[in-house]
C-alpha cells in the first residue's frame, strides 16, 4: 500500500475508473447479446416485426458503443470493429433469408 498521499489519491481514483470502465464494457457486451437473440429470432422467423426488433436492438448497442468510445473505455478500432461485427451478422442473416425465400 502506498504511503504518500498523492499515491493514495491516485490508486483510489483508478479503482473508481477501473470499476466505471468495467461496467461500461458489461452493459456493451449485454446490449450485443441481446442483439444476437434478436437477429437469431429472425432467421428462425423472419417477419417484419422481428426485423424492426433487430433494428432496435442494434441501434441501441451502436449508440452504447459510440458511447463508450467517446468516454475512452474502448479504442476507436474497437469500436468499429465490434460495430462492423454487428452489421454484418444482420446481413448475413437477411441474405439467409432472400435466398430461402
Amino acid at each position: 500500500m502506498a504511503n504518500i498521499k498523492s499515491a493514495i489519491k491516485r490508486i483510489e481514483i483508478a479503482e473508481r475508473n477501473r470499476l466505471h470502465n468495467k461496467a461500461y464494457k458489461s452493459s456493451v457486451r449485454t446490449l450485443m447479446k441481446r442483439y444476437l437473440t434478436a437477429v437469431n429470432a429472425y432467421s428462425a422467423n423472419p417477419t417484419p416485426e422481428a426485423m424492426q426488433e433487430a433494428q432496435q436492438r442494434m441501434s441501441a448497442a451502436f449508440s452504447k458503443i459510440d458511447k463508450a468510445v467517446k468516454r475512452g473505455v474502448l479504442h476507436s478500432n474497437s469500436g468499429a470493429r465490434k460495430k462492423s461485427r454487428l452489421a454484418r451478422m444482420l446481413k448475413a442473416a437477411e441474405a439467409v433469408n432472400s435466398a430461402a425465400s
